[in-house]
């Protein structure tokens, strides 16, 4: 007799997303960083009489202590203070405009600040995290009524982010003192390229590889940017890091070979992995290799694998500098990226929040609302976070921020019955600053840990306890949000997927144009759609490159471009995978938007794995192979038809907009 079994439902993507939750260690480095800067700095404001640029100060700490990410040290000056600048910016412009104008004429100001903030967003992440203190620190500026000028705040701001980031240069991480400690971020990442690598070989063949390749392609990403963090002078001036450069360089030629297996999809033996490991821990502990075990040479990328092990092997003991293989964007590249259409959309989107957000606080502070407090700057600064596409989707925000804000306001008001003043809520500021690195792993999280930290900042600076307005305050954030985000815009819906999107379609191709070494591309035919046209004339110069019949010797120059366009063809892939991960997850009158391009973005990504693959055999035989231009061929007839239909124009041709 059959045992009949109960099957749970599952879960919506929008309500499963705002369940999800990071995991990993505790970053105890980034704990001890956040222990010492809110508290700390508000007990020395204290503790002088300025209490008030104490709270500004925190403030900015408390914010840095959210982009405190890991990292190199030198990427930490770029992820914590361009950031800080914004914000100092952002209080000068609130604190003025505040003090000068009246409700309307502030709200058309703090409108405008929403539109620029939200389209430099489109940029990139750092650019995102200038945005949002941009906008809270304008939010604070007008909201937040304090006795010294705009200039002073602005400094207090500087400073307290500037400590934070100062702790992040000077502290070092336990267990990294081998070597030279200031550069234990690249070293770590350089070496976790090398494990990735690794776990790739011993997933070839099963149904891990694409998860691992994917992985590597996150591992090459991290150290990219860790190694090309800002510098003062052009190259690498220390021995150390001119090591570290190499030691990435050689790593590219072996996670070419391994993507190239995993594409051919034959299991390897588990010895083929004990090279890459073997360099992986000499990175970690800053020696040499020894000897590495050689794989078999019985294919293409095999023999590519032991060529690249032996390559890596005599850059490990000279060490003597290697290009990172990155193409920096251009500031043509960014104002795209703003006044594209997904910075558009953003933009509108996010000077709508802000604005009606400004305008409701100022409208329920006017009208005695918030009894004694005269601050109203919570509900347009929980706008800010609420409309950010960074933190997840649009209804896992709206949740997790509620959620957070419940429990955090509940948690301090009963902190608040007990706790000393000012000495109590200076240690529960120190205790927040230690909590935020690991609550950023979750919205909610993190939510609850800003919300105790920041009531506790304005009672320090003698306002009441107000744990109910703020519940209030950010149920109403939630609505405008809800509201706003659901309206429709200018345009064409999903401006940032679609832009992510063709950035990864006009990368593939620049990556399978160049691997396939036509320097005279054919005419195009003038039948079909655009998307079809191209996809015939690339099949054309596919099975012009299989037929050629001379084998020569790739030279280096063209394998480092060709490394530098696969970096960014898999860079720009992961980012728009990212972009439709988040779009899915929304609710489906927003899902429904981008449709489909998760099937461009399969084919995209089999296209660069295949074009990888066509690579490592050119290197082994000077031709392509039947089965990579059967592949090719069959792939680049698959994208013509979802390419059109999720409103992409075809790779080649200026974006939208």
């Amino acid at each position: 007799m059959s045992r009949s079994r109960r099957v749970l439902p599952a879960l919506p993507p929008w309500l499963a997303h705002a369940l999800r939750a990071q995991r990993g260690p505790v970053p105890w480095s980034a704990v001890t960083r956040g222990a010492l800067s809110a508290g700390p700095l508000l007990l020395v404001a204290v503790q002088v009489g300025r209490t008030s640029l104490g709270v500004v100060a925190a403030i900015a700490a408390m914010l840095a202590g959210i982009n405190d990410r890991p990292g190199s040290r030198r990427v930490s000056v770029k992820r914590i203070g361009v950031p800080a600048l914004g914000g100092a910016l952002g209080l000068v412009v609130g604190t003025y405009a505040g003090q000068q104008t009246g409700a309307v004429v502030l709200t058309v100001i703090l409108t405008c600040v929403g539109l620029v903030a939200g389209s430099i967003s489109a940029i990139g992440p750092v650019a995102s995290a200038v945005g949002t203190q941009l906008l809270v620190a304008s939010a604070i500026g007008a909201g937040m009524p304090l006795p010294e000028p705009g200039w002073e705040r602005a400094l207090a701001y500087v400073a307290g982010a500037g400590w934070l980031l100062v702790l992040r240069l000077v502290l070092p991480t336990p267990g990294s003192l081998t070597g030279d400690f200031r550069f234990d971020g690249e070293r770590k990442a350089v070496a976790d390229v090398y494990d990735a690598v690794a776990e790739l070989l011993d997933a070839v063949g099963g149904p891990e590889a694409i998860r691992r390749r994917a992985a590597l392609t996150a591992a090459l990403d991290h150290a990219q940017d860790a190694l090309a963090g800002p510098r003062l002078r052009r190259y690498a001036s220390s021995s150390t890091e001119r090591r570290l450069h190499a030691q990435y360089a050689a790593a590219l030629p072996l996670a070419e070979a391994a993507t190239a297996l995993a594409w051919a999809g034959e299991a390897v033996a588990e010895r083929a992995s004990e090279g890459p490991r073997r360099l992986a821990a000499a990175v970690r502990g800053n020696n040499h290799t020894g000897p590495l075990p050689a794989p078999s040479r019985s294919a293409p990328a095999l023999r590519a694998l032991d060529d690249a092990l032996l390559h890596a092997a005599e850059v490990f003991d000279q060490g003597r500098g290697g290009d990172l293989h990155t193409r920096p964007r251009t500031p043509r590249d960014r104002l795209r990226a703003a006044f594209g259409s997904a910075g558009r959309e953003y933009g509108l989107r996010v000077a709508l929040c802000f604005g009606a957000s400004s305008a409701a606080a100022q409208a329920l502070h006017q009208g005695q609302w918030y009894g004694q407090h005269e601050h109203w700057y919570w509900l347009p600064a929980t706008a800010v976070f609420l409309v950010k596409p960074d933190l997840g989707p649009l209804a896992s925000r709206v949740l997790n921020r509620a959620a957070g804000t419940v429990l955090g306001a509940v948690l301090f008001a009963g902190f608040a019955v007990v706790l000393p003043r000012p000495e109590g809520l200076i240690a529960l500021v120190a205790l927040s600053g230690a909590l935020i690195p690991v609550a950023t792993r979750h919205f909610a999280a993190q939510t609850a840990v800003v919300t105790v930290l920041v009531l506790a900042l304005v009672m320090v600076g003698g306002e009441p306890q107000a744990s109910m307005g703020r519940i209030g305050e950010t149920l109403l954030a939630c609505a405008i949000v809800l509201i706003v985000g659901h309206l429709p815009m200018p345009g064409q819906r999903g401006g940032g997927v679609r832009a992510r999107l063709a950035a990864a379609s006009e990368a593939a191709y620049a990556y399978l144009t160049h691997v396939l070494d036509e320097a005279d591309t054919p005419r195009i035919g003038t039948s079909g759609t655009p998307a079809e046209r191209r996809a015939a004339a690339a099949e054309r110069r596919v099975t012009d490159r299989a037929t050629a019949s001379d084998h020569r010797v790739i030279p280096s120059d063209d394998r480092a471009t060709r490394w530098t366009l696969r970096r960014e063809a898999y860079r720009t892939l992961a980012e728009a995978r990212t972009a439709i991960s988040l779009s899915a997850h929304e609710l489906p009158a927003l899902a429904r938007h981008t449709e489909g391009a998760d099937e461009v973005a399969d084919l995209l990504e089999r296209l660069v794995d295949t074009t990888t693959a066509c690579a490592v055999h050119l290197d082994d035989t000077g031709r392509i192979g039947p089965e990579h231009t059967e592949r090719l061929t069959a792939l680049l007839g698959e994208l013509a038809g979802p390419v059109e239909r999720v409103g992409l124009r075809p790779p080649g041709t200026p974006l939208a907009g």
